[in-house]
């Protein structure tokens, strides 16, 4: 029995041995590199909110795509495209904001098609 339980003991500590866990890496972050995560973040969510608004699901709709799919793709966005993406949307007029956010999400998404990082529209070929 006891030379059972060294056994059993000694493969536990192979296999413990085998066993490669993940090793977590600390390092220093500027304040600006804060600033921007948490800045991108935001101007994500800000796009994010607009896409729950009504008339632009509407219009969103009109162009044959799906509101929880554009939301799932400003997800998946760089923060350099939310950026920009939100620049272009504070350029627009008042009154053309959500008419002019579909359109722009509709571009967006045309011009993700072509690049191959989407597929969405089927009229749409892939560049290569």
């Amino acid at each position: 029995m006891k030379k059972t339980k060294q056994i059993v003991a000694s493969v536990l500590i192979m296999m413990l041995g085998l066993i490669q866990l993940p090793v977590a890496q600390a390092a220093m972050i500027t304040t600006d590199q804060a600033i921007q995560a948490q800045q991108g973040d935001a101007e994500r969510a800000r796009l994010i909110s607009l896409l729950q608004k009504d008339e632009l699901q509407q219009q969103l709709t009109a162009y044959g795509l799906d509101a929880s799919m554009a939301a799932e793709r400003v997800r998946s966005m760089s923060d350099a495209e939310v950026a920009m993406l939100n620049a272009k949307l504070d350029e627009l007029p008042a009154g053309e904001g959500i008419v002019g956010l579909a359109a722009l999400f509709f571009i967006v998404f045309i011009i993700t098609d072509a690049l191959g990082a989407t597929d969405i529209f089927t009229f749409v070929k892939p560049i290569r």
